[in-house]
């Protein structure tokens, strides 16, 4: 029922299973509101947002402007001061004659997590592969968490502060893939880490090829003195050698002869992977999963990376993944969900903090911009997007042709567009052949077979984007507004070639130019809409945060960007002084 003044059409608001569910924030995160206030006749009214705590104590109380006349919509926003729970409500009022009337809207739920739910700069690499040797006869020696260890300072020193691992435990024998997945696996081989179980045990286990957990143990406390916190893959599926094989066949999918049906995502087959039915006894696989999620965490894993989370049921998400937040409020979940749209949001309704994303198919510049407004503004109050320039199931066309200033210019779009941003192992050295032609999977795919990359010889050659990836996750990590999803504009460029955009965050203005096109020179005027950024002025210093140079820009600025000199300029990410 309404209230004595109708206050309707609140945003943010997430209604969901029949209730409102938690706004998504982060600790001193600013929150946008607004809603449509009305009332009888021509009197004023004055209206505000206030923000409550779990305990129902008042936290703050801001104003909201009409921000036009005779549009009865009103605007404002409240600071989220620490984590937790927190709901805020819309209170209106008009005073006439001495007479007062005022009015409530419903109360609305927020959710300030730790900053690692919404910030951070995510690398993928195979601890199989770091470390490995490859003998004189062409066999390989796998890699172990020991000499993983040693990678952990390259990793760090790119500035990521995510290394998330494909999964580590013991990995099945039957039905194993061989290289380029094969049907004819060699005893050699090494099988897909996401065929999880052997007689080694299964989810709860360590693969012995890469140590005991001892080792496992030690490699999270090394990662977090580099400043890394290691996420760790959750897989619910199960090789034919799983334990849950036979000690629970119930949770497992039969074809009509009573055998147990492999997993296919068409047209690809996965005939070394099983399935989990959640019909036949779903508590009894929701218990089991809490009590491998809390092995986990008490082995020091705060972050999860979830495959392939939309194959299971929504509501199974939900329930699992409040249980975990009453436990441990600080692990945060990926959904690794390439998926429907309706999908991929309903997971953050759930409850997932943040989610893949369809910005590695997103290129042209009208793609990009539609995209970054949908999940800065569109659906950012319960979708954190996390982009990603690559992924070990996914090489994307654009970057099959191997040209280093397309690596670049994706590079400084996923990390300035959006405050968490993912690259796998490989990408720094332009890795880029495909299986087939007209096809996303890499050659020589790290998925069936262990790699060995001369990470040191590259460096040492040159040939490796590493410096320029330090140089943005530093740049991250300098300026606020980088680290903020919902204060992203758009601004006009003359050119389809050229983007450009802004981030701001109280003082912190930045401001970023793409050349879209990796081959060539492009040159365009970029229109900056002075209202948007924030202030006025004909012309205003900048500072460019790629090259240190400084250069003096107006409203509207011509730039040229030329990705092809001997030392290549792919994009202005510039800094300004207001």
């Amino acid at each position: 029922m309404i209230s004595r003044i109708p206050i309707t059409d609140i945003s943010p608001a997430v209604f969901f299973g029949g209730e409102f569910v938690a706004v998504k924030a982060i600790a001193q995160e600013s929150i946008s509101v607004s809603a449509t206030i009305i009332i009888e006749g021509h009197e004023t009214l004055t209206a505000e947002v206030c923000l409550y705590n779990s305990k129902e104590k008042m936290v703050d109380c801001q104003p909201l402007i009409q921000r036009s006349q005779g549009t009865d919509r009103y605007e404002g926003q409240f600071t989220v001061p620490a984590e937790g729970d927190f709901y805020f409500l819309i209170k209106a009022s008009s005073t006439s004659q001495y007479r007062t009337v005022t009015g409530e809207s419903e109360r609305y739920p927020v959710r300030a997590d730790r900053d690692r739910a919404l910030v951070g700069s995510w690398y993928e690499f195979f601890p199989r592969s770091e470390g490995a040797l490859k003998k004189p006869d062409g066999t390989v020696v796998s890699g172990t968490f020991a000499t993983a260890t040693k990678r952990l300072a390259g990793v760090a020193a790119m500035g990521f502060d995510v290394l998330y691992l494909p999964p580590v435990h013991p990995i099945g024998l039957a039905h194993r893939k061989g290289k380029n997945n094969t049907l004819d696996a060699k005893p050699e081989d090494c099988g897909v880490p996401w065929a999880i179980g052997n007689s080694d045990g299964g989810h709860d286990a360590i693969n012995p090829a890469l140590g005991t957990m001892k080792d496992f143990e030690d490699f999270v406390k090394a990662a977090g003195k580099q400043g890394l916190e290691v996420a760790m893959d959750l897989a619910l599926q199960t090789s034919p050698d799983h334990p849950w094989v036979k000690s629970n066949p119930e949770w497992f999918n039969k074809r009509a002869d009573g055998s147990i049906a492999y997993a296919e995502n068409p047209p690809k087959k996965y005939q070394d992977i099983y399935p989990v039915n959640f019909d036949d006894d779903y508590e009894g696989i929701r218990n089991e999963v809490l009590r491998i999620i809390r092995l986990w965490v008490s082995k020091g894993v705060k972050i999860f990376r979830v495959d392939n989370p939309h194959t299971k049921p929504v509501h199974f998400w939900q329930e699992l993944l409040a249980i975990v937040y009453k436990e441990s409020p600080e692990v945060i979940f990926l959904a690794e969900a390439f998926t429907r749209p309706a999908m991929m949001h309903a997971l953050g309704k759930a409850g997932f903090h943040q989610s893949y994303t369809y910005f590695t198919w997103r290129t042209s510049k009208w793609e990009l911009t539609d995209y970054g407004r949908e999940v800065a503004h569109g659906t950012s109050a319960f979708f954190r997007p996390n982009f990603w320039v690559n992924t070990p199931d996914i090489n994307p066309f654009h970057l099959q042709s191997g040209n280093p200033a397309m690596f670049a210019l994706r590079a400084v779009l996923a990390s300035t567009l959006t405050p968490s941003w993912g690259m796998y192992a490989g990408y720094e050295l332009y890795e880029h052949r495909a299986f087939k032609e007209g096809g996303e999977e890499y050659m020589d795919s790290e998925k069936y077979e262990i790699k060995v990359r001369d990470w040191e010889g590259a460096g040492k050659k040159g040939l490796t984007l590493a410096p320029f990836i330090a140089l943005l996750n530093a740049i991250r990590k300098e300026h606020p507004a980088l680290q903020r999803l919902r204060n992203l504009t758009f601004h006009d460029t003359d050119s389809d070639a050229i983007i450009a955009y802004s981030k701001r965050e109280g003082n912190d203005l930045v401001l970023v130019v793409v050349n879209l096109d990796p081959s060539f020179a492009q040159g365009t005027t970029v229109h900056w809409n002075m209202e948007a950024l924030g202030f006025h002025s004909n012309e205003f210093a900048v500072k460019d945060l790629l090259d240190g140079s400084t250069m003096t820009w107006s409203p509207h600025t011509y730039v040229s960007l030329n990705p092809t000199r001997p030392v290549g300029k792919v994009a202005h990410i510039v800094s300004v002084k207001i």
